[in-house]
Formats: C-alpha cells, structure tokens, sequence
C-alpha cells in the first residue's frame, strides 16, 4: 500500500516508526516529515496546512491511506476533502473536529451526554469576564477556547491570577483568535491520566493509559509545556478504573457522536482527571497526542495498517487490537529556553552512539551542511521498551545521555510516578 502521514514532528515519526512494521507497506511518505521522518519515510515539501497540494499528492500517487497527525488540519476540514475525492483517511471531519477546536463546544457535548466534567462557565468577552470572575474563588483553571498548541491553559491559584491570565488572552491576545472566547473551570484534584482510543464511529478501542510530564522541570516544576515526558501502561488507571470510564466516558462518547450525527474515523484522546468522585474529562483531543504516542505505538503487537483501514472503512473491531506486556518510556529532549524563545541550528551529537533497541523519534530537527541540527523546542523524543518499567527507564536514559548539544534540557525524572506507585 502506498501510505501517506501528514505533519512533522515526533508523534508523527512514531506513527511512522509502527507503519514500518507492517508487511503492508510498500511506499511511505511524509508530509512535510523532518530530518528524522527523512530516514524512514520519503519526505514531501508540502505544509499540513496546504489542502490542495496535498489532496493533489494523495491523487497523483495512488495514495491508498493517509493519517493525518496535528490537530490544525482536521479542525480545518482536510479529512472532509480527502474523503469527498474518495480517499481512505484517518481522522474526523472538520464539525467532529470541533471536539477539539472549541473547548466550549466540547464543554456542551460533554454536559449534553452526561460525561462527568469540572463544571464551567464560557467566558464571551473581556467585560463579562471580568464580572464573572467575581464568582470564582480560589483556584481555577482559565483556557483558550481555540487551538493554542496545547499552551492556552493556565492553572490560576486565586481571582487575581484567573484575572491576569485572562487579560493576556482577550487584551493582549497572546495566542490571537484562539482567545477571543474563553472558558474558566473548577480546578479538579487528582492524577491526571490519558487514554487514546481507535474508533471508527461505531466502535471505540482503547489502548492502555498513560501519563505525560507537563511540566518543564523535575518534580513537575515550571511552566507548561507541551509534554517532556510519558509513559504507559499508567498504573493509576487500574482495570476497575477502565471498567467506570468505559461506562461513564466511552459510551456516552459513541452515543453522542451518532446523535450528533458526527463522522467520527481516527483517533480520540480523552485527558482524564481521576478525582474522589470518579475520573472526570478535562479535554478532547481528536488525534494521536504528542508524546503518548511515543509510548503508547510501541506497544502494539498488531498489524497497525489493517487497524488504521478498519477505522477509515467502518471495520473496526477490539479483537483486530493486540498489546505487548510490557511498558514503555519517554524522554523529551529539548531545546534551552523552551516553551518560550529558543536558537535552533544546534548541531547534534551522539546519535549513532544509542544503545540498540532505544527510539529516537525526531520531533524538531533539520539537516544543515549535512548535520543534523535543532530546529524546534521540543527535539528528540526518546523512548525504550522493557518487560518492566524500572529497566525500560535504565535503558531510556542510557540513550539519552549519549545525546547532546549547545544547551540541551531534559527532565531526569519521568515515570517517578509510576514507579513510586508500583513499589
């Protein structure tokens, strides 16, 4: 089959990464891909953004499936396109795309359905927002209601901060149009946890639950980023755990969406906080999220073109989806002064000198005068695989540390949690 992945960064090198296993595979390609993406798959210089160009490609080259990876093109409608030239794509229209595109849209569908969620108030303006501030004491948590790449969100621990945050978003418009419209929510207690799932509108499938890192220091220190870390299968979700959010989150999800009458084939994340009362939704996302992926992907011991063509086809069932037993572990390596302004064109060294068996899925880099340099905030994802977590960690480390440039950052710490939770 001739497979097409679209976007650039380390999600989408992982998703190559378990393409490649397939027997199915005849060409790969990436669009655009990067410097790392370049080395397993034909990279293509056309920007996830460009819908024409890349509906061209895809007719051009007889592609037989396309995953689109970022969130921006499906919120945009490209699955919408492909699929009116009759092409097999991965990922939901641009109206079930909202889920993700609109965190007030998403609120509603949520509150329609009965999905447990932090309660919320929509924030229209400037002036109404700062008056319905006055109703919300102590901590809360105040978020773009658009795409911000992941960086819209704040944690506020009194009305003054909630009022501060706000005004970066509607008065100074930091993130643009993503914050003409805001939402500010009760701040839930817990662990948080994801959980992705294949789902082809019909069905829905879990894969095992992980935990990301956001924060930017050890200890889950420092300002959000888009994750520094991951890994999975997290030990908070235990089986009884799945067994409720199979019943109060999946189920009503599938239920909403046929009532909705959403085109729902690809990917969904569901961010849970796993409160007293029960895990709770904080978000949508409705693609693979970055860097879950990275852990989650590895350990799948099924053909995941033919799951991929399930879900595009309205074929998906849970016994075409089989996990190793096993764990698997992250580290984000990134560039100095990330999530603000970082200097790309880093040279990187050590590559080569990675121990076998350790991944390492390029996230931001590019080729200069034949070296392969930084090119993003986030770098390098590196990931190991082991029977146990502790020993996937000794062997995640022992490739990263062999990697290095001008002012490289990594957390020393990921999966803390879990191993403090399984001891």
């Amino acid at each position: 089959m001739n497979i097409l992945v679209i976007g650039s960064g380390g999600r989408e090198h992982a998703i190559i990464h378990a393409l490649k296993r397939s027997p199915q595979v005849g060409k790969l390609w990436c669009a655009p891909g990067n410097a790392g993406i370049a080395q397993d798959a034909e990279c293509v210089s056309i920007s996830a953004d460009n819908q024409l160009e890349l509906l061209a490609f895809a007719k051009q080259n007889k592609i037989d499936l396309t995953m689109i990876g970022p969130e921006a093109p499906l919120v945009d409608g490209l699955a919408d396109r492909f699929r009116q030239e009759g092409l097999r794509v991965v990922g939901p229209t641009k109206t079930a795309a909202r889920l993700e595109g609109s965190k007030s849209f998403a609120k509603e569908f949520m509150h329609k359905y009965g999905i447990p969620t932090a309660r919320y108030e929509v924030i229209p303006n400037l002036q109404k927002g700062t008056y319905q501030l006055q109703h919300w004491m102590g901590r809360s948590v105040v978020k773009a209601d658009g795409l911000a790449a992941g960086k819209g969100v704040k944690v506020c621990e009194s009305q003054a901060e909630a009022k501060d945050f706000l005004y970066e978003l509607m008065g100074k418009e930091i993130y643009g149009a993503a914050g003409s419209t805001v939402i500010i929510e009760e701040c839930l207690d817990g662990e948080e946890a994801t959980i992705l799932a294949f789902c082809d509108g019909k069905t829905l499938v879990p894969m095992p639950a992980s935990q990301d890192h956001k924060r930017l220091l050890e200890g889950d220190r420092g300002p959000n980023t888009g994750g520094m870390g991951a890994y999975a299968p997290a030990p908070v979700v235990t089986p009884d755990i799945l067994k409720i959010v199979e019943k109060t989150v999946f189920q009503p999800f599938l239920k909403g969406i046929k009532a909705e009458g959403f085109d729902y084939r690809g990917i969904i994340y569901f961010g849970l906080m796993l409160t007293k009362s029960g895990p709770q939704v904080l978000e949508f996302n409705v693609r693979f999220g970055d860097p879950e992926t990275q852990v989650v992907l590895p350990l799948l011991d099924s053909d995941f073109v033919s799951i991929l063509k399930a879900v595009a086809d309205q074929t998906l069932s849970p016994e075409m989806v089989v996990w190793k037993d096993a764990a698997s572990i992250c580290v984000v390596m990134a560039s100095a002064g990330y999530p603000g302004t970082i200097e790309k064109g880093k040279p990187i060294q050590g590559l080569d000198a990675v121990p076998k068996g350790v991944h390492v899925y390029h996230a931001g880099t590019a080729m200069a005068s034949g070296q392969m340099v930084t090119q993003g905030g986030r770098v390098l994802g590196i990931t190991a695989v082991d029977a146990h977590l502790s020993k996937a960690r000794e062997k995640v480390y022992a490739g990263a540390d062999k990697i290095t440039w001008d002012g490289v950052m990594y957390r020393k710490d990921i999966g803390y949690r879990a191993l403090e939770a399984v001891q």
